[in-house]
């Protein structure tokens, strides 16, 4: 199954257009964190774990201000059905509250709990990711 194609304009010629994916994270500011090496050194920097998640959080200290943000689930979280499931809520999550909660030029990776992440109503999951985010950032 192909993801639904993003709204098409007048310049971009038939069959070249981005998922509609890719689309939502540019709409929302948020860069994607797709290299292993970049999950592993979000996974040796700071951790807070919630109800529902993992954050780990790591300042680039590239000069860059984007904000970038991987997800994961292991198989523990359940078949590939759960997983995904469990991914696109965090992936909402992190649309909504990254941009106004993160810091420019920090990496985040949000990692999915098994029965946890996919059960938690949707508020629930979003004041998770705002606590471990002031957590992460020794706010108050």
């Amino acid at each position: 199954m192909t993801p639904p194609e993003a709204p098409r304009d007048a310049e971009t010629p038939r069959g070249n257009t981005p998922p509609a994916a890719s689309v939502c994270a540019q709409k929302s500011g948020l860069q994607i964190i797709k290299t292993r090496a970049d999950f592993l050194r979000a996974a040796r920097a700071r951790k807070q774990g919630v109800g529902s998640m993992m954050v780990q959080a790591r300042d680039r200290r590239d000069g860059t201000d984007a904000i970038r943000v991987g997800f994961t689930c292991s198989k523990k979280v359940g078949n590939a059905v759960a997983r995904n499931r469990a991914k696109r809520r965090m992936r909402e999550a992190a649309r909504a509250i990254l941009p106004s909660h993160g810091r420019p030029g920090w990496d985040y990776v949000l990692i999915g709990r098994a029965n946890e992440t996919a059960a938690r109503p949707f508020e629930a999951l979003k004041a998770d990711l705002i606590f471990a985010l002031h957590k992460l950032h020794g706010e108050t």
